[in-house]
């Protein structure tokens, strides 16, 4: 339907017509700072950056009820610079036209129910919300779509050809970051990625090289990968594709919006486990809710409860002792997970500060946690990857510990698809896990394909059918 259409029906205007001010703004000093320039730290004090709307109190000119109505009826419009993500356009970035938006297909992923045998494991009833099925299988597409609009908008503003967009990655990032630039055109950027050798599923490698990015190969971990490409971001002209671009944060807020949407705009009650990583995530979800909860469009900030695994456990160790101290890791099959000193923790301390408070929580869980929940789950039908069963293996351990109420309503967030971790469930099945990871493979779980004659009477003996009697 047209907004026109629309308009005419609800009296209401669907399409933006917000007047913005948007700036980055450093998390220490609280300077801002225009986007003239492709800024990732504070230009003054070198700490991390935001985007914020300096009018963004304009917005409350509309009501909370009006906001909900707009955005629940932009469901309906065929506006291209309105879909995914962007469905909150003035909650993301509202100075980029419509025109300049770059939408392939991410956002609104649904919200699954949880079937009965594993509400009754879990404890309670809850939802996963499978962030698998967006384009290259991550949730790192909301944060591109937002970022890779921005340059598209950037560019065309400064007339500026041969952009390098770089990232370091543990896999999904690097998948989104090629995927989203492969769409802008060749003369007007150059996208490479870097990968800790070794450290990331053929699956997740293969992506990038897809999609035509030069991959780059290093020895180490992420962390070691993040400071190449942190100091690359300092003394060279490129645009950085980590989620210390603030600009990727924006983006990443649609999941906290979508979550509110799906829950009929109540969240007071709500409970999200999110996966921490580099703690990207986890702060624009944040954000997210408190962007709604400035505006009335939500009745009360939901408890988030953040979960790291005990090979990379900073954020937990530091909700749990008030000290933050970054670590050496070891590896974790939630590769996402393998950060010792998350880039993004300062933003997570300043909102848990000021805002969340005990809204926050955070669990350690353990790598055979972990790898059961991401099986439990699949085979109970959804689709979760190794981060996703960190996010249910952490609530289920968050309300047996008695961390978090077992009242109210609970969504794990899968943060992308359990094909791109096929190899550790292959690895898991045949009891070849690395010791490292200290997994033991449990009978239960395991699930073999069978050998057998082409025989229908083979596999009905193997099935143990009874033979149907004529008559």
């Amino acid at each position: 339907m047209t907004p026109e259409n629309l308009k005419s029906l609800t009296g209401i205007d669907l399409l933006p017509a917000h007047a913005p001010d948007v700036r980055y703004e450093c998390v220490s000093c609280a300077q801002s700072f225009g986007l003239e320039s492709l800024l990732y730290t504070c230009p003054k004090c070198k700490s991390l950056l935001r985007i914020v709307d300096k009018n963004f109190e304009a917005l409350k000119s509309r009501s909370g009820e009006e906001w909900r109505r707009v955005f629940d009826l932009r469901r309906s419009l065929d506006v291209a610079g309105l879909k995914g993500i962007f469905l909150f356009h003035e909650l993301i970035l509202p100075h980029v036209p419509l025109s300049d938006i770059i939408y392939l297909g991410e956002g609104h992923t649904p919200l699954i129910k949880a079937n009965g045998e594993m509400e009754e494991w879990m404890g309670v009833e809850f939802f996963v919300k499978n962030d698998g099925q967006n384009p290259s299988a991550s949730f790192k597409d909301r944060g591109m779509a937002s970022a890779i609009s921005f340059l598209n908008n950037y560019i065309k503003n400064h007339e500026t050809k041969g952009v390098l967009g770089i990232c370091a990655s543990t896999g999904d990032t690097s998948a989104a970051a090629a995927l989203y630039l492969s769409y802008l055109p060749k003369t007007a950027v150059k996208s490479v990625v870097l990968l800790p050798k070794g450290k990331v599923t053929p699956q997740q490698l293969g992506q990038p090289l897809g999609s035509g990015a030069t991959v780059i190969e290093v020895p180490g971990v992420f962390d070691d990968c993040m400071k190449i490409v942190e100091e690359l971001a300092e003394n060279y002209d490129v645009f950085l594709l980590n989620s210390k671009n603030p600009v990727r944060i924006s983006g990443q807020k649609s999941f906290a919006f979508e979550v509110a949407q799906q829950m009929g705009w109540k969240t007071a009650d709500v409970t999200v486990a999110v996966p921490i990583g580099n703690a990207g995530n986890v702060t624009a979800i944040m954000e997210g809710f408190l962007d709604l909860s400035r505006l009335g469009i939500i009745d009360g900030l939901p408890l988030i409860l953040g979960v790291q695994s005990h090979h990379a456990n900073p954020v937990s160790t530091w909700r749990e002792t008030g000290e933050y101290k970054p670590m050496s890791v070891t590896p974790s099959v939630a590769q996402a997970a393998m950060i010792g000193n998350p880039v993004s923790f300062p933003k997570v301390r300043g909102l848990v500060e000021n805002y969340f408070k005990e809204r926050f929580k955070a669990v350690t869980v353990t790598e055979q946690e972990i790898m059961d929940s991401m099986l439990f789950g699949n085979r109970h039908g959804h689709v979760v990857c190794t981060q996703g069963g960190e996010a249910i293996a952490g609530l289920r351990r968050a309300l047996s510990e008695k961390k978090i109420p077992a009242t109210g309503r609970f969504v794990c967030d899968s943060t992308s698809h359990q094909l791109k971790f096929a190899g550790f469930q292959d690895d898991y099945f045949a009891g070849k896990l690395e010791s490292g990871f200290g997994v033991t493979s449990k009978e239960e779980l395991v699930n073999q394909p069978v050998g057998l004659s082409a025989s229908a009477e083979a596999i009905a003996g193997h099935l143990h059918l009874r033979k149907r009697i004529k008559t």
